[in-house]
């Protein structure tokens, strides 16, 4: 079976994290449409559990958790009896981040919901090996998710902004923007937590670049993901970028460098030979 070269392939990965689609990335590098989605199948499911397996006995002291919200299938119109399977609308992919080191540990996607959100803190939780300083926004479903997966061994704030009434206008340039945001209220709902550390600033940050650096997750377009699976494997690739190569000014290294995962630098190379072996 012929296979694209590691310089190819890595050509390819390097056109979807600069923000292009699978179509633009085809006719970017003259690869054909199915040859672009299974690498990123591959590549996707390789980094996920890659980093599962490297994501283990960090020592983070602080992490924030937020959601970002995306569309799968359709984005609107869905039949009431849709097989739930599908994963058709609206989709949230729950995300954390440690502002010391950038390091962003996990993820989940699926629903805003408190199975989702239960399941998530869980996972998070499984992966750390000391007490930490842990900020959400004011979904519902995380106190109980966080005592069930840290029971009273965390300080655990809750932050709430407030926003502007909806305005209704002409200019596009306001119509399209988000409510401006006027205050914000912080809450304690476990052990001690330090409120000068309460923030959801740096989750908010990674998940807007995110947005802005993955085609699938840009506003206002048809470009959402078709199926769930690729969706998934979008995800894992960006954060296996996002993770081990990227560059981050605040840690002057990659946030898995800051934070001890590995000790080396990754290259979009690395990432396609860690595919390979795998695969194999």
């Amino acid at each position: 079976m012929n296979r694209l070269s590691t310089q190819d392939r890595a050509c390819i990965l390097t056109r979807l994290t600069e923000g292009m689609g699978i179509n633009a990335a085809c006719r970017a590098t003259g690869a054909s449409k199915n040859t672009v989605l299974k690498l990123l199948a591959d590549v996707g499911r390789a980094c996920a559990q890659y980093q599962d397996n490297a994501m283990r006995n960090l020592k983070c002291t602080q992490v924030q958790v937020d959601e970002i919200w995306s569309f799968t299938g359709m984005k609107k119109n869905v039949p009431p009896d849709a097989d739930p399977e599908l994963a058709l609308g609206d989709c949230y992919t729950f995300t954390a981040i440690d502002p010391v080191t950038r390091l962003m540990p996990c993820w989940l996607v699926g629903f805003r919901t408190a199975d989702c959100a239960e399941e998530f803190m869980g996972d998070l939780a499984s992966r750390l090996i000391k007490r930490v300083q842990l900020t959400t926004d004011g979904m519902s479903g995380y106190p109980d998710a966080v005592v069930k997966a840290f029971g009273r061994d965390v300080g655990y704030a809750v932050l709430n902004k407030s926003y502007q009434a909806p305005q209704t206008t002409t200019r596009a340039a306001r119509r399209y923007s988000p409510n401006q945001a006027v205050g914000t209220t912080i809450a304690v709902e476990n052990g001690r937590s330090d409120l000068k550390l309460a923030s959801t600033s740096h989750v908010e940050c990674a998940n807007l670049s995110m947005r802005m650096g993955t085609r699938r997750f840009t506003r206002l377009t048809n470009t959402f993901s078709k199926k769930i699976e690729n969706h998934m494997h979008a995800i894992s690739f960006y954060f296996m970028v996002y993770n081990f190569v990227k560059i981050h000014s605040s840690v002057k290294c990659s946030p898995a460098m800051a934070s001890g995962v590995t000790e080396t630098l990754w290259s979009m190379e690395d990432i396609v030979l860690m595919t390979d072996t795998a695969v194999a």
